[in-house]
């Protein structure tokens, strides 16, 4: 840098440092080789870097962007040999992610296990699947057992409750290494039939069955109780609103 520019660059420093850099970007004219710019336009931004390292603060995941003669814009040679510093005031650096792009991540829920359906679906955000506990079957039927129906009406209630709500069944199956008959997804269509018939409307519930494809414990299971866990009739929430 001349004299003159490197004052510049010093009284920019010192106006700035609560400032924080997003990036740099270095470009050359178009004399010389396209690799020669390249690597010209690079050490520029590099030498501005070590110039304001430790006076200003920079993003941990600083950019530094080398065009070369791609930066080229203007018709004047001396204009396009330059670094160009992307900042944020101190002002405005409460607004960095949203000027980046960068969505604010939403702190994950934890879902207590002990809680009762009702509170899991509060807490539950769209894609949340949650686990239905006491829904059983006759051995290899879709049919639900008498003590299934308390958690049948959990389901029910909550369905009513919220109106906005739907879901969709989706059934798990245990033991073999094919579910030839359909069996999971035949459970979850008989866990629909039972809301439809006490009112809930059908465009709310969608219903799959995933068979042994997404067993918790691997297939054969080395216990009844890794079988039970295995066979299971989980909703996943698709829309509370």
């Amino acid at each position: 840098m001349n004299k003159t520019e490197a004052a510049k660059l010093q009284k920019w420093i010192a106006e700035n440092s609560t400032s924080k850099i997003l990036s740099i970007t270095g470009s050359t004219d178009e004399v010389g080789s396209s690799g020669y710019n390249d690597t010209l336009s690079q050490k520029r931004v590099s030498f501005i870097y070590n110039q304001i390292k430790g006076k200003v603060n920079i993003r941990p995941d600083f950019k530094s962007i080398s065009l070369g003669e791609k930066g080229a814009t203007s018709s004047n040679k001396a204009e396009n040999r330059k670094a160009i510093i992307h900042y944020l005031l101190e002002k405005d650096l409460d607004k960095e992610n949203e000027v980046l792009g960068i969505k604010n991540e939403e702190p994950e829920v934890v879902i207590p296990d002990d809680a009762p359906l009702a509170e899991k679906v509060k807490l539950a955000k769209v894609g949340t699947k949650i686990l239905l506990k006491n829904i059983n079957f006759y051995q290899n039927t879709f049919a639900t057992v008498p003590e299934s129906q308390g958690a049948l009406y959990d389901l029910l209630f909550v369905m009513q409750n919220n109106p906005n709500l739907k879901i969709e069944i989706q059934g798990h199956i245990c033991c073999i290494d094919k579910d030839y008959r359909n069996l999971s997804l035949d459970r979850a269509k008989q866990i629909k039939r039972f809301l439809v018939f006490n009112g809930i409307q059908q465009y709310r519930i969608q219903t799959k069955g995933f068979g042994v494809t997404q067993p918790i414990y691997p297939i054969p299971e080395e216990t009844p109780e890794k079988a039970a866990a295995n066979r299971r009739v989980e909703i996943e929430i698709l829309s509370k609103k």
